[in-house]
């Protein structure tokens, strides 16, 4: 048997034995719950939250994945925009701003992972505390936080912040800042966030992405106006030259109060980084080939097929590359402003889709280098593209039938797919007889309106010479069969002043997407943004189908209800035939200096400037 440390201890009763080791246990139950730094009910603190599911990275982690170690400080990365701007905000409607501000002037609570679908982690604040629920979230501030002039970031800014975002922001930013029903900030560093009963759990994620302003130097009344007056963040740079039409930078600051954090730690390595501004694309391009600004990402197929065959590419000073895309590529499309009558039946909508002649565009004039768009989400799990509809998304969509298509929610849709030859006569028949079911009938060589006698026109609104060019070759398309369509080529000022107030009848747009859609859908696609100018849903739609998809999928709590909601809302998008379906561009391609280098590890959602720096120059 085994051996006592004390013989006396083998003579007490044994009830003695059971109380002492009741009195024990108990003592030292109240011990540790003394030193327990969580009491009933309390929330553990987070340095990070996720869309679903946890974090990838843990609390202690050193630095991003994707941010490189042997990256080197200073230089300068030059690049350039088409148009010129007229303020410095980019967060009202009101303007044409650069985006300096949020990318690298102010900053927010938390900040988003380039490598996951949507997690943020602790910028300015240190952790967040929030139930499961997601109702509310209480975010500590790091103590440490500085704006540029010496004042210290607390909590009042940050809740000034969101106030001037809900009462004078965008569409965006005052659509879902109203659903926070109170803020409290009991001390400097603390702010509390009760959002309403709307079960969006992606609300507390666009609170802690918010931009912090100094508020200390704006003035409530007049933030919604243009200006040319730099903002002060607390962000790594601050604004230095301002010369509307010209060109605009940010530099660095010496004092930056947050160089060492994980979030930070070997990002934003230029000392200075400029944008350079061109009157129009072949202006801007052939500045490029004589280094005047380092850095180009190319969207004209014709010019990355026979452009780039210059002095500076030919002996190595620029690098040419493809850079596979990894998120979700979304829609790029013709898009019909259905507030607009001769677009309000979607079997016009349909009828003038077909007439797009994608295989014939792409051999001719895009040297085949793209695919077909035929999804809101194409490339990802979240793609109703050729998927039959499966039991969540049935019972999701069951009490909308009439919404969706048959074809489409069983997968077999796909966007028209023409002989090659630019006329093709099966597809103009269909779109023909589509037509004439909506009402209309050719008369001679217009098509027109049987019951009003009007003639079936509209204007197609450019802002490129590549978007008329692809428009041009649509409109020969629809001449065949009676429809006039008109090509107005504007400049950016009044391109976008028209986009705003919707004051256009057709468009090319691309809504590019993340692997986690959430409450940009909102901006893109609702009823509510349908009616508020400014948004982003220019093709006017208003579906309650849409609407509800959009809310459960804000509502969900796991991937898989996630991803039926989303591709339940891609097969609504697909029925409404609000766009012509364009191309889904494979790569991204770029150009550059050959001093600028880039992390090997590519982030999911792609490399933007805070990665790159310069080796040498």
């Amino acid at each position: 048997m085994p051996h006592s440390a004390d013989p006396r201890a083998g003579t007490r009763a044994p009830h003695a034995l059971a109380a002492l080791a009741a009195g024990a246990a108990l003592l030292a139950s109240a011990f540790l719950a003394a030193l327990s730094p969580l009491a009933a009910g309390e929330i553990a603190p987070a340095h990070g939250i996720a869309m679903h599911g946890e974090p990838a990275l843990p609390a202690d982690f050193e630095r991003f994945p994707y941010a490189d170690p042997n990256a080197r400080r200073g230089g300068r990365k030059v690049l350039a925009l088409q148009g010129t701007y007229d303020s410095l905000n980019p967060f009202v409607v009101l303007g044409v701003a650069p985006d300096l501000a949020p990318r690298f002037v102010l900053e927010s609570l938390m900040t988003r992972s380039l490598d996951e679908p949507f997690t943020v982690y602790g910028l300015v604040a240190r952790s967040v505390e929030m139930p499961e629920d997601r109702s509310q979230a209480t975010f500590r501030l790091d103590p440490r936080a500085r704006f540029s002039d010496g004042v210290p970031l607390t909590s009042e800014h940050v809740r000034a912040s969101v106030e001037l975002l809900r009462r004078h922001g965008k569409p965006f930013h005052r659509t879902n800042f109203a659903r926070i029903v109170e803020i409290e900030t009991p001390d400097d560093h603390t702010i509390r966030f009760v959002f309403d009963d709307s079960g969006d759990r992606e609300l507390p994620l666009l609170v802690a992405t918010a931009p912090i302003f100094a508020t200390h130097t704006i003035d409530p009344e007049t933030f919604d106006r243009t200006t040319l007056r730099p903002m002060i963040g607390s962000g790594p740079y601050r604004f230095g030259t301002i010369a509307p039409g010209e060109r605009v930078s940010v530099v660095r600051r010496d004092d930056y109060w947050g160089e060492d954090l994980p979030v930070r730690r070997n990002l934003f390595n230029f000392d200075e980084i400029r944008y350079e501004f061109f009157r129009d694309a072949n202006t801007m391009f052939e500045a490029f080939k004589t280094g005047v600004y380092d850095w180009r990402e190319e969207g004209d197929p014709t010019r990355w097929a026979t452009g780039y065959d210059f002095p500076a590419i030919q002996d190595g000073r620029i690098v040419r590359e493809e850079v596979e895309i990894r998120r979700p590529n979304g829609m790029t499309g013709f898009v019909f402003n259905t507030r607009r009558e001769m677009f309000a039946d979607v079997r016009v909508r349909e009828a003038l889709g077909l007439l797009f002649d994608f295989e014939w565009v792409n051999a001719n004039l895009l040297f085949g280098l793209f695919a077909r768009a035929g999804s809101y989400f194409d490339g990802a799990d979240l793609s109703a593209r050729g998927v039959p509809a499966d039991e969540a998304e049935r019972a999701l969509l069951a009490p909308f039938a009439q919404a969706v298509r048959p074809d489409i929610l069983e997968g077999t849709w796909h966007p028209p797919v023409s002989d090659g030859s630019g006329r093709d006569r099966v597809l103009i028949r269909q779109a023909v007889e589509l037509l004439g079911e909506a009402g209309y009938r050719l008369d001679g060589n217009v098509m027109r309106s049987v019951a009003t006698g009007q003639p079936l026109a509209f204007e197609f609104l450019a802002v490129s010479r590549q978007q008329e060019r692809i428009a041009l070759n649509y409109a020969q398309a629809l001449q065949r069969i009676g429809i006039q369509m008109s090509i107005r080529l504007v400049d950016d000022a009044q391109y976008w002043r028209r986009l705003a107030s919707f004051d256009f009848d057709m468009i090319q747009w691309s809504w590019r997407v993340s692997p986690s859609p959430g409450n940009e859908q909102v901006n893109r696609w609702s009823s509510v943004a349908a009616e508020r100018e400014g948004s982003l849903n220019y093709s006017g739609a208003r579906e309650p189908a849409i609407d509800a998809m959009i809310q459960t999928m804000l509502a969900a709590t796991t991937r898989e209800d996630f991803a039926a909601a989303v591709r339940a809302l891609d097969r609504l998008l697909l029925s409404g035939f609000y766009v012509v379906p364009l191309y889904v561009q494979p790569a991204i391609w770029i150009a550059y200096d050959a001093s600028l280098r880039r992390p090997e590890a590519e982030p999911l959602l792609g490399i933007p400037t805070e990665l790159w720096w310069r080796e040498s120059r």
